[in-house]
């Protein structure tokens, strides 16, 4: 039997029609109490964890036991599965706060990739930066732990796209693969600014997002943005670089990258309060919005409810539904 009690707890993904829970821990991602038809109080609630996310419902409840729960946190329930509208929903006959010991990759969503070598390839690439100052900036960024592991671990959104741990990584190597791939013909951009400028255009979402036990926002996050905050980072790094050798950064070069951080966003609507005005600037831009809508646009088909349409639902992040057939392997 397993040493770790959450070893062998159900998932979420998991869950069948006619399944009964004991004790089982899940982690409270939304809970409203609301009223029946006939007056009465029930929490609507969704509970989740790595695998997935199932709507759940407590009936006859009170604003006493409503208000004893977190508003995100982990929670021990009895209860049973039932169907609705043909997926399982969870009804609820016990529900209290959970002591265990949390583990975030154990009840948030991660990616499926492998941090340890996204990170090695990442540096990889980086590394290939030629720019004495460029490279050395870089390098008051991945030389300090407790960033590095932050940018290991943070995710790339909150909600709409790469939204999981390790997300932010994956994004970033994304981006990195695809300049590598498309900078050789576009030899007027310069490639040690594009590729700096994607590693950092991010960076300020681990000081944004919070991800100990939902991904919210901090109070850094809402007051500034990541953007804001990047730009800022990049000024204070290069002081510090040049305290530490005792010769300043190239100021262009310190512009050139808090531009392409603050205008990555591309549109003013989006929180950019730039738009791009580099040819860097641009490279990044519009890789960056390839990879976020490519990822929205697979997470919509994958997680789809209606398996029998051809096309999602409404998506509101890309303003649109999306057509699932690959008509290259149909007949």
């Amino acid at each position: 039997m397993s040493s770790d009690p959450q070893a062998d707890r159900p998932r979420v993904a998991d869950l069948q029609t006619g399944d009964r829970l004991e004790d089982a821990v899940f982690l409270l991602v939304q809970r409203e109490l609301r009223t029946t038809s006939s007056g009465g109080l029930y929490i609507h609630a969704v509970l989740g964890d790595a695998s997935g996310q199932v709507v759940a419902r407590f009936w006859d409840a009170s604003q006493s036991i409503f208000d004893s729960l977190p508003a995100n946190g982990l929670v021990k329930v009895r209860a049973r599965v039932e169907s609705y509208k043909g997926k399982p929903q969870v009804i609820i006959d016990a529900i209290r706060v959970s002591d265990e010991k949390f583990d975030p990759t154990q009840f948030l969503p991660s990616t499926p990739y492998d941090v340890d070598k996204m990170w090695s390839r990442m540096l990889e690439i980086l590394r290939s930066i030629e720019h004495a100052d460029v490279l050395a900036l870089i390098g008051q960024f991945i030389n300090d732990p407790a960033f590095a592991e932050a940018y290991r671990r943070s995710p790339a959104a909150r909600t709409n796209h790469h939204a999981y741990l390790g997300g932010l990584l994956e994004h970033t190597l994304n981006l990195l693969e695809l300049a590598v791939l498309i900078l050789p013909r576009y030899p007027d951009v310069s490639r040690d600014l594009v590729l700096a400028g994607i590693f950092l255009h991010d960076a300020g979402k681990t000081e944004e997002l919070t991800h100990t036990t939902s991904f919210d926002y901090t109070d850094s996050g809402q007051l500034l943005g990541h953007l804001v905050q990047g730009a800022i980072w990049i000024q204070q790094r290069a002081d510090r670089l040049a305290a530490e050798r005792g010769k300043p950064v190239n100021p262009h070069v310190v512009r050139a990258l808090q531009h392409i951080v603050v205008a990555h966003h591309g549109r003013y609507e989006y929180g950019s309060p730039r738009l791009p005005a580099t040819a860097e600037a641009y490279v990044v831009h519009y890789l960056d919005n390839l990879d976020a809508r490519l990822n929205m646009v697979f997470n919509a088909i994958e997680n789809d409810p209606d398996k029998e349409s051809d096309w999602t639902r409404w998506i509101p992040a890309l303003e649109a539904r999306i057509y699932k057939p690959d008509v290259t392997r149909t007949e």
